[in-house]
C-alpha cells in the first residue's frame, strides 16, 4: 500500500475498479465525453474524438496492465507509464478546447487539475510497482 494524492493506493486491489485512480479516471473521463459531444461538428472526428480516446486510454491502460501484474509485473508498470502519458496528453488537448473556445475557464481548471492529480496518482502507483519488480 501507498500514498497516492493523500488517499492510500494498493497494487493489491482486487479489481482495477477498486484503484482510485481508476476512479478518477473514469469519472473525469465521462465529463470529458459528455462535454465533448456538444463541440461543433468539424471537431466530432477530430479535437473531440480525440480527448474522448485520450480520456478513455487512462482507464484501458489501467484495466489491461492490472491484469496482467500478477504474471508480468514489469508490463503492470509500463502500463501505467502509457496511463500517465495520456494523462498529461489530456492536458494538452484540454488546453486546444479552452484555446478554440469548445470549454470555458472554469471547464478547463477542473479539467486540468484532475489530470494533473490522477497524473500524480500514477506516479505514485508506479513508485509502488517498482519496488516489488
Amino acid at each position: 500500500m501507498t500514498e497516492i494524492g493523500g488517499r492510500k493506493e494498493s497494487v493489491e486491489a482486487a479489481a482495477f475498479e477498486d484503484l482510485e485512480v481508476f476512479k478518477r479516471a473514469y469519472k473525469a473521463s465521462l465529463d470529458v465525453h459528455r462535454r465533448s459531444l456538444d463541440f461543433p461538428a468539424v471537431e466530432q472526428r477530430a479535437l473531440a474524438d480525440q480527448v474522448r480516446r485520450a480520456s478513455k486510454s487512462i482507464c484501458a491502460n489501467l484495466a489491461e496492465g492490472f491484469g496482467r501484474q500478477g504474471l508480468a509485473p514489469a508490463d503492470f508498470r509500463r502500463f501505467l507509464v502509457m496511463a500517465m502519458g495520456s494523462a498529461d496528453e489530456m492536458r494538452v488537448w484540454c488546453r486546444y478546447c479552452l484555446d478554440l473556445g469548445y470549454i470555458d475557464e472554469p471547464t478547463w481548471q477542473h479539467w486540468r487539475q484532475e489530470y494533473q492529480g490522477i497524473a500524480k496518482m500514477l506516479q505514485g502507483l508506479i513508485r509502488s510497482v517498482q519496488q516489488r519488480v
